[in-house]
């Protein structure tokens, strides 16, 4: 193929600007469909297109005449109709991720899928709203992102930014006028949507402040006219143009400081479209004639004229124009295109697609073309922009000979790295394989790499990719997609894993297949790839009314978080419950049982876990916690009688209760003898029985809470404090106190007294169970070292050294530990003399050289 074939479809509008128009399909619909009888919608991207009939217009109609939604593929393959039942449309248009989105009259929006099928239904007024709808747009920012406007009927403007969070703003109002707005246009930036308004000859910028009102706009337009009719604003928001009832076409910045043209259209009918081509030029198109006018920035311009209507959709880089017949692409020539394919090119590019060429005939003028490329530049510039090319070009012819061309000079380029020419056959393949008719998705790679913007900047080119794979997953293509995925070598995550999850839920969908087949069908699909979720495909099916599919798919989910809240939401509850305690997850256990104490009868409820011990257990263990009154419950329930008497005791302990205790340590003491506890019943009587005691004790002697809540051990001391040793020997009898431990209570609370002639009496009384070390002890203890020392002499001979050492009697120490050899008793007695008694320290360490002690 020639250059001069190439570039037959090009035309020049001023110096080294070239435009082309590609014809992308033969458009398969019905011969029948003539585009000026439709409301025609088109979807960006290559999307779907949607066709109604012009109630405006009177044409012949077969059937019953309810108005009808027909939309089509981007060749024009029938996809689906529908018949529109509801309220009449005001405007109707695409959202960028393919939703037909529907405006009504009365406010409400209906957004349904490509299919057909309702999506999502919303009112964009908040609140009661009297006005009714006369016009609406929808609209793309520059972030990608979908808005909606509309118009009521007295004119003000409401505007939605995005139809993922409905948050309606009305917009600043203009000075009252009794004429009527002749057109309006949505100008969306990043962080605001202001909008154009046209009013006769007035033109004004609203912005989002409805108690603001907007100033009149002075645009430099030299002819003079009396009203704007239509107006364009470009995707990026920055160029605007408009035009005007004397038939002139004005283009200049949205600021309306830089005027770029105004050019003479020689028509003053008010044109039906009127869109950017990119950011370069405009078309407008007139539907009395059939006439397109193509006028670029500079002020020069190309009249073409249709057989029949057209419908024109701005894409960001370019316009589709789509006719009955055919479906074409209106685009600037891509700059590396121009280069190569121009005539009389010097660039290496050229040079490299001839040399391919003549070595494809077999002739030797491919080598002298080599030689000319390396003479004047690069062969690795000329591989490079051949690859740059080849992914502007549809036809696949051009492809293959740009191809080609960059594989011959490959060949001539040692060590050159086949990355972006491995890469570059991979993206022809999947884009090729997409604008096939069947497909019907049409894009171009500026659009592919536009797609990763849509609320997300800093996405990567598989977020790209991604967005290009839901496309087929919506159309149910999902074969195609998993040949995209893996020729792309995308990740599991974007790729096949998420492919196959969402061909797993289409799978469920199907209301005719046996759901045992199913199940075990999308188990060995999927088997347990990374990224695959069986919850999600659990829950569509769950969706769909199929609850034992979801639970048979359920157990191929190894997440038993995951089984587990999908379980109760269908209300398997011991199935959820089972999984959870299988996965040795405490939190899980816990979270299901108190989900299930929710929403469950009590009485269920507990017949359930007690059926689970490990829950029960854990339930146990939060009642005990936070929920003391169903401890209780579950106590009573299960027959559990040491536990219900050791509650009691617990809430009697508490000093809130303290009235109630002895109630509460009798209803104990039945419980332990019904559960055959009798240890514990016994110590709750003797609990009982001291409490009595304590009580009469303090009416005895008119004392509050000195003894009761003591010890019995507490309750003695006090006695003997009081010096009151009958009661003090009654509580030693009635409770059982050991004699060693009276003994030690009775000899430390005299001496604490300095009662020294009672303590001499009680050691004379009778022999003591506890020895008289205990006396010097406690002597000793209240500084009175006599009194010690009367009672060393009845202290065992072994001991002596030790409480002489004791109560710091050196001399008498170091005696009997030398008459006992004792040579451990003598070192500490020398360890602390060390400083005080240089004498007997001398002394001391002679008895130890006596006693042939060596250090």
């Amino acid at each position: 193929m020639s250059s001069a074939l190439i570039t037959a479809n090009w035309f020049l509008l001023g110096r080294d600007l070239y435009f082309r128009r590609l014809e992308i399909y033969s458009m398969e619909w019905n011969q029948e469909i003539k585009l000026e009888n439709f409301i025609v919608s088109s979807a960006s991207y290559g999307g779907p297109l949607a066709l109604r009939r012009d109630d405006r217009k009177i044409t012949k109609v077969r059937g019953p005449g309810q108005p009808v939604i027909s939309i089509f593929s981007g060749s024009g393959m029938t996809v689906t109709s529908f018949k529109w039942t509801q309220r009449p449309i005001v405007h109707m248009g695409w959202s960028n991720e393919e939703k037909l989105i529907c405006i009504q009259d009365d406010g409400n929006v209906v957004v349904f899928n490509m299919f057909g099928k309702l999506f999502h239904k919303f009112n964009i007024f908040p609140k009661v709203h009297d006005a009714k709808i006369v016009d609406a747009k929808v609209f793309t920012n520059t972030k990608n992102v979908t808005g909606i406007a509309v118009m009521t009927s007295n004119f003000n403007i409401f505007i939605v930014n995005s139809i993922k969070d409905i948050k309606t703003r009305q917009l600043s109002d203009v000075p009252k006028s009794t004429v009527e707005p002749t057109c309006w246009e949505v100008v969306s930036e990043e962080f605001s949507t202001d909008v154009f308004f046209a009013r006769g000859k007035e033109l004004y910028r609203l912005k989002q402040d409805e108690h603001h009102t907007s100033a009149m706009l002075q645009p430099d337009i030299s002819n003079p006219y009396s009203a704007i009719l239509e107006m364009a604003v470009s995707l990026n928001a920055r160029h605007l143009c408009f035009f005007t009832d004397s038939g002139h076409l004005w283009l200049g910045s949205t600021d309306l400081r830089h005027k770029y043209c105004e050019i003479e259209t020689y028509t003053i009918h008010r044109p039906k479209q009127l869109v950017w081509c990119g950011n370069e030029t405009v078309v407008v198109y007139w539907e009395q004639d059939h006439t397109v006018l193509i006028v670029a920035k500079n002020g020069q311009f190309v009249q073409d004229t249709y057989d029949h209507a057209v419908h024109l959709l701005a894409e960001i880089d370019g316009v589709r124009i789509i006719s009955s017949a055919r479906h074409e692409l209106l685009q600037k020539v891509p700059e590396v295109v121009q280069k190569i394919f121009r005539i009389n090119s010097t660039e290496p590019g050229s040079f490299l697609l001839e040399a391919s060429k003549q070595f494809q005939k077999g002739s030797h003028k491919a080598n002298e073309y080599i030689t000319l490329i390396k003479s004047k530049s690069s062969l690795e510039d000329a591989v490079n922009q051949c690859l740059d090319a080849v992914k502007y070009e549809f036809d696949t012819d051009i492809q293959k000979m740009l191809i080609r061309a960059a594989q011959f000079g490959k060949c001539f380029i040692s060590g050159m790295n086949s990355h972006k020419y491995v890469k570059m056959c991979c993206l022809l393949r999947v884009l090729n394989a997409i604008r096939h008719f069947k497909v019907g998705i049409s894009l171009t790679i500026e659009q592919l790499k536009y797609m990763k913007l849509r609320e997300s900047p800093s996405a990567d080119e598989n977020e790209a990719l991604k967005n290009l794979l839901d496309r087929l997953i919506v159309r149910n293509m999902y074969y195609l997609a998993l040949q995209i995925a893996k020729c792309l070598k995308l990740p599991e995550s974007v790729g096949s894993s998420y492919i196959m999850v969402h061909w797993a839920k289409y799978k469920v969908g199907q209301h005719q297949a046996d759901e045992e087949i199913v199940a075990r069908e999308i188990a060995s699909k999927l088997g347990y790839s990374s990224g695959v979720s069986y919850r999600e495909i659990a829950e569509k099916a769950s969706e769909f009314g199929k609850n034992k599919l979801a639970i048979k798919l359920l157990e191929y989910e190894s997440k038993a978080s995951e089984q587990v809240e999908l379980l109760l939401k269908l209300h398997e509850n011991k199935s959820a419950l089972h999984n959870a305690i299988e996965s040795g997850d405490t939190d899980l256990i816990y979270m299901v049982v108190l989900k299930l104490r929710e929403k469950m009868p009590l009485g269920d409820f507990k017949m359930t876990i007690r059926n689970f011990p490990v829950a029960q257990a854990l339930y146990i263990k939060y009642c005990k916690e936070y929920y003391k009154s169903a401890l209780a419950e579950i106590y009573i329930q299960e027959d559990d009688f040491p536990s219900q008497a050791q509650m009691i005791i617990e809430e009697s302990l508490s000093d809130k209760n303290s009235h109630l205790r002895d109630s509460q340590l009798t209803v104990a003491i039945e419980a332990y003898n019904k559960g055959r506890k009798d240890l514990y019943a016994s110590m709750c009587e003797e609990t009982l029985k001291l409490s009595k005691f304590q009580r009469e004790l303090e009416e005895k002697f008119q004392s509050e809470n000195k003894f009761v809540g003591k010890s019995v051990h507490d309750t003695c001391k006090i006695l003997l404090e009081m010096k009151d040793v009958k009661l003090a020997e009654k509580v030693k009898n009635d409770f059982k106190i050991p004699d060693k431990r009276y003994w030690f209570l009775r000899i430390n609370t005299l001496a604490a007294l300095k009662e020294w002639i009672e303590l001499d009496k009680f050691a004379k009384l009778k022999k003591s169970p506890v020895g008289y070390g205990p006396f010097v002890d406690a002597c000793w203890a209240n500084h009175n070292k006599d009194e010690a020392l009367k009672y060393m002499q009845k202290v065992p001979d072994d001991l002596k050294a030790k409480y002489y050492l004791k109560i710091e009697c050196y001399s008498e120490a170091a005696e009997i530990a030398f008459q006992q050899r004792d040579i451990q008793s003598l070192l500490s007695v020398q360890c602390r003399l060390a400083k005080k008694n240089p004498e007997l320290l001398l002394k001391v360490t002679g008895m130890l050289n006596q006693l042939d002690y060596k250090n």
